[in-house]
């Protein structure tokens, strides 16, 4: 049985980045919404595109008003008016002002910009009442921001809010994004039933699938829903076989204990795969099977992009499948996505804990529970009730995994501990 962190370091070294060239799609702006960046982007613009003011006020040549104050204020002649979006008509001379507006282009001959509350005006004249504090002031720069063909955003970023106006302003209407991950979902078991069907004695409701699609879906992945596969070998052999041919990840749950009706692992041995992880000294979630497929190797060769297919044989316990998911699963899908080699690996904060906390020490126990900020410092609340890995119903609103070492069996109320982030 392996460690975390030898399990986490084999599932890393597995998980491979998207290729550059083979993995991407170019898309209109709006629709890289979410998706990764898979080149540098650079624009022939410069940032401001040209010296524009900061504020409503007036551009004037510096050296008319430096010595100015309100008790001598500096009088000049306004020749012309100029709102953001006008190109100015007229160059600014020796006593003369220009109106000004916010973003306005900088008309030539001005070099500052005054503030109208620093002025009053009388017709077509101004009364300067402040001098500047230095030339320049209240002036953006052609250039300052950004100068043209430097790289504005680099492969692996995320697509936000704030990307998508970068990308905007420098009038880039393709983009090049890595293409999403397809991974495949299904669950095992006789035992269960979609939360449509009824529920008979016995049954078990399948989440694990939807809990997954909807975090894969959070990821920007592309989730492929196989269902639910009886405890059946040739069902689960074609199914394996159909995840296998069809997605770059598979996720499935249950089926991959000691039980009589597990026949996972002897099934992905069978199709060819390379088993690398059996089990993981993890509470909740020692049953963790992850295999990796060699495209042209197996007996189900797929026509997708990437070399290889990773399987991820998860718990059917939900609590189990989910903290697999966010120790091993996420950073991988990650750095298949291709996000920056820093936005890899799960985030770990350490944070106070006011109630104790109790393993029974023979694995690496996570807690679940909520972690927040208090006054600058991150505090863990545990869940309420009971933490079991068939306990579900407390698993919501969980924001953090509170860890407890291998040989650490108790940690007092008030100690800090170190909490994973559940993100995505």
């Amino acid at each position: 049985m392996l460690s975390v962190k030898e399990a986490e370091s084999i599932v890393l070294n597995l998980a491979q980045p998207p290729d550059s060239q083979r993995d991407v799609e170019t898309v209109d702006l709006l629709a890289a919404s979410g998706r990764i960046l898979a080149a540098p982007v650079t624009s022939s613009l410069d940032f401001p595109y040209w010296d524009n003011s900061a504020m409503d006020g007036y551009a004037v040549r510096f050296a008319d008003v430096e010595n100015c104050s309100a008790e001598k204020p500096a009088v000049l002649e306004v020749v012309e008016e100029i709102p953001a979006g006008s190109r100015p008509q007229n160059t600014v001379q020796p006593g003369e002002a220009a109106r000004i507006f916010t973003g306005a282009m900088m008309p030539d001959g001005a070099d500052t910009v005054v503030m109208q509350e620093e002025t009053r005006r009388e017709g077509d004249r101004i009364f300067v009442l402040v001098a500047p504090e230095k030339p320049q002031a209240f002036v953006r720069h052609k250039g300052a921001f950004y100068q043209a063909g430097t790289t504005l955003l680099n492969p692996g970023t995320v697509i936000n809010a704030p990307e998508m106006a970068v990308l905007a302003t420098a009038q880039c209407l393709q983009v090049p994004v890595y293409r999403r991950l397809r991974v495949a979902i299904f669950s095992t078991g006789d035992e269960l039933v979609s939360p449509d069907q009824p529920l008979s004695p016995g049954k078990l409701v399948d989440s694990n699938q939807y809990a997954l699609t909807v975090l894969l879906a959070q990821m920007g992945c592309e989730p492929i829903r196989l269902g639910i596969i009886p405890d059946n070998k040739d069902a689960l052999q074609k199914a394996i076989g159909q995840a296998i041919s069809t997605a770059d990840v598979v996720l499935s749950t249950g089926g991959v204990s000691v039980g009589d009706y597990d026949y996972v692992e002897k099934i992905l041995a069978d199709l060819g795969g390379k088993i690398h992880i059996q089990a993981v000294a993890i509470k909740p979630g020692k049953p963790l099977t992850v295999a990796a497929f060699k495209r042209g190797e197996t007996k189900y060769d797929a026509p997708i992009s990437s070399s290889d297919c990773l399987y991820f044989g998860l718990p059917g316990n939900p609590v189990s499948a989910l903290v697999c998911c966010w120790r091993f699963v996420v950073p991988a899908l990650r750095k298949m996505s291709g996000l920056g080699a820093d936005a890899w690996g799960p985030e770990f904060v350490k944070a106070r804990c006011n109630v104790e906390l109790r393993s029974i020490g023979k694995r690496e126990t996570y807690v679940w529970g909520k972690l927040y900020l208090v006054m600058g410092v991150w505090e863990f609340e545990p869940a309420s009730g009971s933490q079991n890995s068939a306990n579900l119903i407390n698993l919501a609103n969980t924001t953090g995994l509170a860890v407890l070492p291998a040989a650490e069996t108790w940690i007092p109320p008030g100690e800090f501990v170190e909490v994973l982030k559940v993100s995505y």
